[in-house]
């Protein structure tokens, strides 16, 4: 399970450093959109039906995910990918462990519940909080609309464990999840720049937006059935932490492709974060 959710988040680093490189929000949003509904159809072809029980949970979550693309993004063309990232994502396992504690009882070994503290911990020294809001007001925008992303993070992964259980098929909530969040997500971005300015934006990028937009919906498409099939079998505060890990390869990603240097604090933050998944997973 630890592997699979682990790939997962390699998957979910690439398709977010796709949207970023888009450029235009509404564009990226609209594109993923487009793959959910491609990919996500498709698949619903030959996945199992959720089961009645599931419904509400699949509903909301659309609704949950349609926001919270459209706050990532709106993010991304605020901030930098290494700083906006690990906040959106490391603000979600926070909220998470603390509901599933609290108000699902689940239990977590002492070891896991340390792991889960070094990454959150990692991931806090990883985007250097006090620092970044030091900056100016287009990075302190980007940071709260961060954290803002990672709220709406935690509350649809909560959703979607409890849906998911309730399913019958893991399988069959993410074909039906995707599928339906694609013409929602379409047309709220049609609904905020009108559908020629989407075009219009289309063609101005050219067959390389088209195929980077429709390339990230199927790689999220992907990395959350991963997400979703580990939650039906194990801890939601332990799979929230594990698909967080993501950040260690969006920082990889950005001094790639986006020419954001890494200082000898982050990488020493970022070995914090493997620390904890170990942590966790000896637990």
């Amino acid at each position: 399970m630890v592997a699979a959710v682990l790939g997962s988040a390699v998957i979910h680093a690439g398709w977010n450093a796709a949207a970023k490189a888009i450029g235009n929000r509404l564009v990226a949003s609209a594109l993923m959109g487009a793959g959910y509904l491609i990919f996500g159809g498709l698949w619903c072809l030959v996945a199992v039906v959720p089961a009645a029980a599931s419904w509400p949970y699949l509903i909301t979550s659309v609704a949950l995910q349609t926001g919270y693309l459209l706050l990532l993004t709106a993010a991304y063309a605020h901030g930098e990918f290494r700083q906006v990232y690990p906040l959106a994502r490391g603000t979600a396992p926070v909220l998470v462990t603390a509901f599933s504690l609290g108000f699902l009882g689940e239990r977590l070994a002492v070891w896991q519940l340390v792991g889960i503290a070094f990454v959150v911990g990692s991931l806090a020294v990883l985007v250097g909080l006090p620092r970044r809001f030091a900056r100016g007001k287009g990075s302190r925008a980007g940071l709260l609309l961060a954290v803002a992303t990672g709220v709406v993070i935690a509350t649809y992964s909560l959703v979607d464990g409890l849906g998911v259980r309730s399913s019958g098929s893991a399988a069959g909530y993410a074909a039906w999840l995707m599928m339906l969040q694609g013409p929602l997500l379409i047309a709220v971005c049609a609904l905020l720049a009108r559908p020629r300015q989407l075009v219009a934006w289309t063609r101005a990028g050219g067959v390389r937006t088209v195929l980077l937009g429709l390339a990230g919906g199927l790689a999220s498409t992907v990395a959350y059935a991963i997400v979703l099939w580990a939650q039906d079998r194990a801890s939601l505060a332990i799979v929230s932490t594990l698909r967080e890990s993501s950040v260690l390869f969006a920082g990889v990603i950005g001094t790639l492709f986006f020419a954001e240097r890494l200082s000898p604090r982050q990488l020493m933050a970022a070995a914090g974060v493997v620390a904890g998944i170990a942590l966790i997973q000896l637990g």
